[in-house]
């Protein structure tokens, strides 16, 4: 076998999960925005060095750019060589990609595979990958989906957790989105990914699933916060299995007011996220859950935001948005322990 070897991703596809590494030779700001699933970055240029060679190309002249380009890419990856590879045996193999499976990765592929290592270099690149995810999205999963369905503080995403702990199929939509789903979802020091990224996750839990079995999901709206999920995925879920999840208000109350911590460490914030509720309940009664917040009036808060916004909410928009809820299989949890949880999630998932 000649190295490097250069694959379509669909021969890639088939091995994905066996490679020793997956490189990717593009700039930090590109690897940021998306990236193979396991992939880590070793940039041949970084930002400000892709800007710099690029500029030369188009006001100067190519030659002198690939010059000045080649110097920087054969530095970086004597760099990652020393830091990253050293150590390892001649059968690791790596996966290597670029933005196109052009310059950059087969400069690093190149090297690599003189030194001896059974290299392969992705054709097409990160492009080739990306048409691959935008291609399975468009189609509905072929997939049995339990989407778990539950108002506002019912536990539905511990349930979700609970399940997959157990060893269920699970599709946390959430936990992909870094986002809890509602006006008040933002998670704190957890920015939301790129959409590209938030669907390349989703493609890569969608891939690994067996269809003989149930796939767990939450009664998600069509965003996830900023996030959209794709149209087939959503259309697949509303038209699936349901579970009524309930839990007494008093509990919703308790696992909310847990979840959401950081909201009675920072009333300010809170209310910055109660503003977007204006349009749709008034100034008036804003500014009062607004004092509410201020004067660490949480738990009372939380009950009149329940009773006011999300359960209303939830009530109007459950029946339309997925047909087979009612024929919903019930399930009551008792509490909001580790033991109730765990009994639910054995009634789902024996």
């Amino acid at each position: 076998m000649k190295y490097p070897e250069i694959l379509s991703f669909d021969d890639v596809l088939q091995q994905l999960d066996s490679f020793d590494a997956i490189i990717d030779a593009r700039s930090p700001a590109e690897y940021a925005l998306d990236h193979l699933p396991g992939a880590i970055n070793a940039p041949v240029l970084d930002d400000e060095q892709r800007i710099r060679v690029g500029t030369m190309y188009k006001q100067v002249n190519s030659f002198e750019a690939k010059k000045v380009g080649a110097a920087l890419v054969a530095k970086n990856i004597a760099a990652h060589i020393e830091a990253l590879w050293l150590d390892k045996p001649r059968e690791w193999r790596p996966l290597i990609y670029c933005w196109r499976g052009g310059n950059r990765s087969g400069s690093m592929a190149h090297i690599l595979a003189k030194i001896g290592w059974p290299v392969v270099q992705l054709d097409g690149g990160y492009k080739a990958f990306r048409a691959h995810v935008n291609a399975a999205l468009e189609q509905a999963p072929a997939l049995h989906f339990k989407v778990i369905c539950g108002t506002t503080g019912s536990g539905k995403s511990r349930l979700l957790e609970v399940l997959h702990a157990n060893g269920a199929q699970v599709l946390d939509l959430e936990q992909l989105a870094a986002h809890r789903g509602s006006v008040l979802g933002h998670l704190p020091s957890h920015p939301q990914p790129s959409q590209k990224a938030f669907e390349s996750a989703i493609w890569n839990t969608l891939r690994r699933f067996d269809p003989a079995l149930p796939v767990f999901v939450e009664s998600e709206s069509k965003k996830v916060g900023n996030l959209r999920v794709p149209a087939a995925l959503m259309e697949a879920m509303r038209a699936s299995d349901c579970i009524a999840l309930t839990l007494s208000r008093a509990n919703r109350v308790r696992l909310l007011m847990a979840d959401y911590a950081h909201f009675t460490e920072s009333p300010a914030s809170l209310n910055e996220q109660l503003e977007f509720l204006v349009p749709l309940h008034g100034r008036d009664k804003i500014k009062r859950w607004q004092a509410m917040a201020v004067e660490g009036a949480i738990p009372a808060l939380v009950e009149e935001l329940l009773a006011d916004h999300y359960d209303p909410a939830y009530l109007r928009s459950i029946d339309r948005n997925f047909v087979r809820y009612g024929q919903a299989q019930p399930l009551e949890l008792e509490d909001i322990d580790a033991a109730a949880f765990q009994a639910a999630a054995l009634i789902l998932a024996p």
